[in-house]
């Protein structure tokens, strides 16, 4: 990654993302250890099966069993020695069963499958074949009673009798509790494979399927066995990985069901250490059912905390975005995981300018691996279907991974800038700004060009990222120059003034280079013809007609004033001179005279004919009238009682509702909802009240001086005697003060 300046652009250092590839500023982490697989409570003999001693109690058995008729015995032993479950057709018939049936590890210690590390000699080893135990030496397969066949039909009573068996036999190692658990629930659920990703399924699935009882029995031991989860994630995806090799292999939901389990709970178990799980991942590229049986297990904890999705997305998925074996399976993630959490607060802070630009590059840029002609031939490619979430995964029609990511961008760009976008924008500029090449994409260019605007309106430090960047990205400067002088009517008044100033440095700049002598003319004249038609624009603003009608307005009413005071009143100002000798106060005069006459014969005619109309028009409509009050009454009536149904039914549903908004609303919002409460009632306590009894008794207290100036008769002529009073008295005082405030000003003036 190269660098695109020397300085920092304010608070933070700014760097340039290179197209093409991720950026290789961070170190690679060295490469972790392989997942060992720990022994289980069956690798060290739990409940192992009693064995004579020697190879003469072997010869002696294998012995007997020869002698006995063969035929209908050895095939009814060989038919009871099985207790492992045959395949469900699907998983919830399954799940069905293991709700009713339980999930038997009774069973899985007698017949447990290889792949869990199983070392007791048992019929079901003996069914499969001699070359597993005992080859050569002529044993045969136990014949089992009717209730051991059954010994596989266990409800959850009795996987918690096992797995506090399990608990009291090894109190020390929590590991082998849940291993236990993960296998018995394995070996139970035996249902045909789905694809590794689960796409035609709910993301929650096949979780989502485990009854209530079950779920809490899973719950309580994941909580005693807190402290080695994150051994038994790696040990559930080693030995998922362990069965994708087998021919055929286990069913891998109940492994499954304990990953979804754990991450619940505690998502950042998949993020403790996601260069391991990469790592594993370019060690098995070759091979996509793992890859994406490793990215569905780790992209579980997304479904839970968006930042721990972010965090996986990032350090997992994005790296193998440009394999078309695995690049459905990331997009169709990001997808679904923005989707659920569509409050995107929770996940500022995650996407930086490493992880955002090359986002945008897979976006917009064509002729990559998500392109439409480049994702054609990987759709449907994976385990005989598409690995995109969802009933749309395949189809002619479905949009491209590049058209996807391109939908999602908005989200990931608002990601990106966080909370505060006017301190990071600048940092992201100088990537925008290499990126705005003349032959760049249209698509990408316009949301390039919008960006850096967005850029240079939000966060003012981009306008010196900008300078610093100008002579190395002369072509780019002129594309922006003239996208800005095409956007200019709307922008803002701030972020003109700052570009007024940019302009003309770059102005400077400009005949600088043009004095240098030859070497991108064209992009230098681009930029000069761009700067020019800018700076014109800056100046033609037009005649400011409102500022000087308000100049004027202003200065006519201090003209009015300073001669109504010079001369002691409106009649002998020289305002009312002008006016009278035009002819305009008489003409006005004349026009309010008029206006007050008729006013007045409209008054006295209404008093005259108002009543004898009102009287009218009551004989005329009271009989149709009366009929429609009593419907209007009735109407009330029966709005009332709706109205109280409801209220009461709204008064039955409130404290639902306050629950349910106290479960979804933060407590952040709560108790600042609360101190808000407690602010309006102090206002309303300390302040609106006093200040409503102070005014209720002032104006008590004036209508009494009003009943005493008007001696105890209050009549219109006497309130119009005492205002004009009042009036007259407030003029005085101004007329004063102001004459003293002039004299004192005049005399300051005088005295320096």
């Amino acid at each position: 990654m190269a660098a695109a300046g020397p300085a920092s652009a304010g608070g933070g250092r700014w760097e340039v993302v290179r197209r093409g590839r991720r950026p290789a500023g961070r170190p690679r982490d060295p490469p972790a250890a392989p997942i060992a697989a720990t022994e289980t409570l069956f690798e060290l003999g739990f409940e192992r099966a009693p064995r004579r001693g020697g190879r003469e109690a072997a010869a002696a058995e294998a012995q007997q069993q020869r002698r006995q008729q063969p035929g209908k015995g050895s095939r009814k032993a060989a038919a009871d020695g099985g207790t492992k479950p045959g395949r469900f057709r699907s998983l919830e018939e399954a799940m069905k069963a293991v709700s009713g049936a339980g999930c038997g590890m009774a069973s899985a210690r007698e017949g447990r499958s290889p792949s869990l590390g199983t070392a007791l000699p048992c019929p079901l080893h003996v069914e499969r074949g001699s070359q597993h135990v005992g080859a050569g030496k002529g044993l045969q397969p136990r014949p089992h009673t009717s209730q051991s066949r059954l010994s596989s039909q266990l409800n959850v009573a009795d996987l918690q009798k096992e797995l506090d068996k399990s608990q009291s036999m090894f109190p020390e190692n929590p590991s082998v509790w849940v291993k236990d658990l993960a296998g018995g629930l394995n070996y139970k659920l035996q249902a045909p494979r789905s694809d590794p990703a689960l796409s035609q399924h709910t993301h929650d699935y096949p979780y989502c399927l485990v009854g209530k009882e079950l779920k809490n029995t899973i719950r309580l031991l994941l909580g005693k066995a807190s402290g080695v989860l994150e051994l038994f994630f790696d040990h559930c995806i080693y030995t998922m990985l362990q069965e994708l090799d087998k021919t055929p292999g286990e069913s891998l939901h109940g492994y499954r069901i304990c990953i979804q389990a754990m991450l619940l709970e505690q998502p950042k178990i998949a993020t403790a250490n996601l260069s391991k799980y990469l790592e594993l991942l370019r060690s098995h590229q070759n091979r996509p059912a793992k890859c994406l049986t490793i990215l569905w297990a780790l992209g579980q904890a997304g479904f839970t905390d968006l930042a721990e999705g972010l965090k996986v997305w990032l350090g997992v998925m994005l790296p193998v975005l440009g394999i078309k074996a695995l690049s459905p399976y990331a997009v169709s993630y990001l997808d679904r995981l923005l989707t659920m959490h569509s409050n995107l607060t929770k996940g500022f802070g995650m996407i930086g300018p490493k992880d955002f630009f090359p986002l945008l590059d897979f976006a917009f840029m064509p002729n990559n691996s998500l392109s439409p002609s480049s994702d054609e031939s990987c759709c449907g490619e994976q385990m005989g279907g598409s690995v995109r979430m969802g009933p749309e995964a395949t189809g002619s029609t479905s949009p491209s991974l590049q058209e996807q990511l391109r939908r999602l961008y908005p989200r990931l760009k608002v990601l990106a800038l966080g909370a505060r976008p006017e301190t990071t924008l600048h940092t992201y500029f100088p990537s925008f700004l290499s990126r705005a090449t003349p032959s760049c994409p249209p698509a990408m260019k316009k949301e390039l060009l919008t960006s850096m605007s967005q850029c240079l309106i939000v966060d003012p430090l981009s306008f010196s990222v900008w300078r610093q960047l100008y002579t190395k990205h002369l072509s780019q400067s002129s594309l922006l120059l003239n996208h800005l002088l095409e956007s200019w009517d709307s922008s803002s008044r701030k972020a003109r003034q700052a570009l007024q100033e940019t302009v003309h440095s770059f102005k400077v700049t400009n005949e600088e280079l043009v004095a240098k002598g030859p070497g991108s003319q064209e992009d230098v004249a681009a930029c000069d013809t761009a700067c020019k038609l800018l700076l014109q624009k800056m100046k033609g603003r037009g005649f400011p007609w409102s500022r000087l009608l308000l100049i004027v307005l202003v200065f006519t009413a201090g003209f009015l004033i300073h001669d109504i005071w010079t001369h002691g009143s409106l009649q002998a100002s020289i305002s009312a001179h002008v006016l009278r000798s035009s002819g305009i106060l008489p003409a006005w005069q004349h026009a309010w005279h008029k206006a007050a006459h008729f006013s007045l014969e409209g008054y006295r005619w209404l008093e005259r004919t108002l009543p004898a109309c009102c009287s009218h028009a009551v004989a005329l409509l009271q009989p149709t009238l009366q009929p429609l009050w009593a419907k209007a009454a009735e109407l009330a009536l029966h709005v009332s009682k709706q109205c109280s149904t409801y209220f009461s039914w709204l008064g039955e549903c409130l404290p639902w509702l306050l629950e349910w908004l106290q479960s979804r609303v933060p407590d952040a919002v709560l108790h600042v909802a609360e101190c808000m409460r407690e602010l309006l009632l102090f206002l309303l306590r300390s302040c609106l009240l006093p200040l409503l009894e102070h005014v209720a008794a002032a104006l008590q207290r004036g209508w009494e001086h009003c009943v005493d100036a008007c001696n105890g008769e209050v009549s219109w002529d006497c309130v119009r005697e005492h205002l004009s009073s009042f009036t007259y008295s407030s003029w005085i005082y101004l007329r004063n003060t102001t004459l003293a405030l002039k004299n004192w000003a005049l005399a300051m003036i005088s005295g320096h």
